[in-house]
């Protein structure tokens, strides 16, 4: 077990802050669309639906903070299937309010604990072997934030496109 962390209650506070406000941006997306423009794309084959992203959202933090920080044992991560996933709003909300419920517990492992199980399968990243608890919270957020920008701009191309 990784003990280089700080515990401090304050990293923790400020990771669920800034994850439960990406998470409100997602929502807040996706309440935009129906069930049939969650699963389009503006330029089908290049550019991930809604509904992917959400999933690959999901994915990401189930991996790093679940898998990777918590040491929870969980279904292997499918990276490629994240990014083909589709479904419903109801379906990508449920996934936003499993995060929103799983976050607080893997976020307060890897600030108390540190990281439980760096053999995790689920990356390709060739330094996960090395990285802090501290780096995790952080990709974790820079994904959320960076996705959350690509869901907003497809749901604004999708919408613009049926007016």
């Amino acid at each position: 077990m990784d003990t280089s962390v700080t515990g401090h209650p304050a990293l923790l506070d400020a990771f669920l802050g800034v994850a439960a406000e990406l998470l409100d941006g997602v929502d807040a997306a996706l309440d935009t669309l129906d069930d049939s423009t969650v699963n389009g794309s503006p330029v089908p084959g290049t550019v991930n639906s809604p509904f992917a992203l959400v999933a690959h959202i999901h994915g990401m933090a189930q991996f790093w903070g679940g898998a990777f920080a918590a040491g929870e044992d969980l279904p292997p991560r499918d990276r490629d299937a994240e990014f083909e996933a589709t479904g419903t709003v109801d379906e990508a909300h449920h996934l936003t309010a499993e995060l929103r419920d799983r976050l607080p517990g893997w976020a307060t492992v890897a600030v108390t604990d540190g990281i439980r199980n760096r053999s995790a399968k689920g990356t390709s990243r060739k330094d996960a072997a090395f990285v802090t608890p501290e780096w995790v919270l952080d990709h974790m957020l820079r994904e959320m934030s960076q996705h959350l920008g690509h869901l907003e701009a497809c749901r604004d191309i999708l919408l613009a496109g049926r007016q």
